[in-house]
């Protein structure tokens, strides 16, 4: 008997390929409504890490800003299922106070959004990691002004450090 000419018993034949190279069950849709604002988030927010944005472009991001978010969130060891991405344009009357009831975030980075746009009552610089409202805030230039940009770059991954203790 030749390696070529095996047979193997069916429940063997199972055994070896129960599991696919193809997952053909998809999680759930990363996009949420919330029920009483009806607030359009992308990410499924386990973490309560909410990362809010200004587009009029998009839902959300870029394709080129999405990926480096993803290639930050990576960096902090956080997925897509530990944030939801906001984007205030989009969005009808957010504030903070709406976003902390309906989201209950923990962490909320505002990437190109003044703390006044959300009626924040406190008003601080970029990169300042501010508590309030048993909340860390933190503000940042657009998603877009880090492209090419190694200065801001690593001014936001100073703050990252110190906010997720890495």
């Amino acid at each position: 008997m030749s390696l070529n000419n095996i047979q193997l018993p069916p429940i063997v034949l199972q055994e070896l390929f129960k599991n696919a190279l193809i997952d053909l069950k998809t999680e759930e849709k990363q996009v949420q409504k919330s029920s009483s604002n009806g607030f359009a988030t992308l990410g499924n927010n386990r973490r309560r890490i909410l990362i809010m944005v200004k587009s009029e472009d998009t839902l959300y991001l870029l394709d080129e800003q999405l990926n480096f978010l993803m290639g930050i969130l990576a960096a902090c060891n956080l997925t897509m299922d530990d944030v939801a991405i906001l984007n205030i344009k989009k969005n009808k009357s957010v504030t903070y106070k709406t976003v902390a009831n309906e989201l209950k975030s923990e962490k909320v980075f505002l990437f190109g959004v003044a703390p006044d746009e959300i009626e924040l009552p406190i008003d601080f610089p970029n990169y300042q990691i501010q508590q309030y409202n048993n909340q860390v805030y933190l503000t940042a230039p657009t998603l877009s002004q880090f492209q090419d940009n190694n200065v801001e770059k690593k001014k936001l991954w100073n703050c990252l450090k110190q906010i997720f203790s890495i």
